[in-house]
């Protein structure tokens, strides 16, 4: 019988001893419905979410209910929006009750002395002429002013086709502003022309990733397993889809059978009672969905497929240190 023990070294032992005791029970929140960008591109603009939910404006309801998040068992908040900055207040209702991680455009810089150690994740989505073409501005030259040196933020790189032969400049770039980074797949739900992916850019994107993740160990923050799981769509043969994603909303997953998935993982729209489809949006094709945090999930949930071999278990391993790295669980 192969464990976990026969198949590691002490030192991938110790490795997976560290993360996992982390138990992560994350769910992922929109605190509001505007957004000071409007992205081409943006699953929460382009699948009509934005318009589900009117938002709840009494700030005591929003601290009620963080209260009986985490009485619920959520130890890690996901702030999405939206753009959450534009509600300083509903942020510090999560960060001052759970962990709590903030996506952002990075145009409006969170106050340190409020948060001093909120993590951030700054989305940049390819260089300065795709960020003009796709969300109508250089974000970049505005984020990378606020954030620069911020030991607890790091660039959620959306890497588009158009970055292909383009990634090393990025990444200097943004280890010049003494940040880290993480990089994911435009998925393009609203299908601008120019931005979709063909197998042989999927295929030339991954070697690029690996590439300057080995250039660049102290600024990238990836594995290599990773990015032949969201460039090829597949785990262990396994092909990502409805069927396999473990980032559906629980109470709303009437999936028969159940894939493995988070634990009591919900995504709330911004009334704090409309429950959204999963971690990104009912209009999205799964079969199509390249979402990084989503491809990390459907590694993390199933350790048992990965325990086949030692090289199997110790993808699995990185692939969870990553993660926790990402949402501040270890350190970088």
């Amino acid at each position: 019988m192969k464990t976990v023990s026969s198949l590691l070294d002490d030192h991938w032992y110790a490795r997976y001893k560290r993360i996992s005791k982390l138990n992560i029970r994350s769910s992922i929140y929109d605190v509001t419905n505007r957004c000071n960008l409007r992205c081409k591109g943006c699953f929460f603009f382009s699948s009509g979410e934005h318009e589900a939910a009117k938002e709840e404006m009494d700030i005591t309801r929003w601290e009620a209910f963080v209260d009986k998040e985490k009485a619920r068992g959520v130890n890690l908040a996901i702030l999405i929006g939206g753009e959450p900055t534009l509600c300083m207040d509903r942020v510090e209702a999560f960060y001052m009750r759970l962990p709590t991680f903030c996506a952002t455009n990075g145009l409006i810089k969170v106050p340190r002395d409020r948060f001093p150690d909120m993590m951030l994740g700054i989305s940049l989505w390819g260089d300065e002429a795709d960020e003009k073409v796709l969300r109508g501005k250089d974000a970049f030259s505005i984020s990378s002013e606020n954030y620069a040196g911020d030991p607890h933020a790091y660039y959620l790189y959306t890497i588009t086709p158009k970055q292909l032969g383009k990634t090393e400049r990025i990444i200097n770039k943004i280890r010049n502003a003494g940040l880290k980074v993480h990089m994911q797949l435009l998925s393009n739900d609203e299908g601008v022309d120019g931005f979709h992916w063909q197998s042989e850019e999927l295929a030339q994107i991954r070697c690029e990733m690996d590439d300057v993740l080995d250039r660049y160990p102290d600024t990238v923050i990836s594995s290599k397993y990773y990015h032949e799981i969201i460039t090829t769509g597949k785990m262990l043969g396994r092909p990502f889809g409805w069927m396999e994603c473990p980032s559906v909303t629980d109470p709303l997953d009437m999936r028969d059978p159940k894939p493995r998935r988070l634990t009591n993982f919900i995504r709330w729209a911004s009334d704090l009672n409309t429950m959204h489809r999963c971690c990104t949006s009912e209009t999205r094709d799964c079969s199509t969905c390249k979402d990084g945090a989503a491809h990390m999930s459907w590694v993390m949930v199933n350790k048992r497929a990965h325990m086949q071999s030692t090289r199997d278990l110790q993808n699995w391993i990185e692939i969870y240190e990553m993660f926790a790295k990402l949402y501040q669980f270890i350190p970088w």
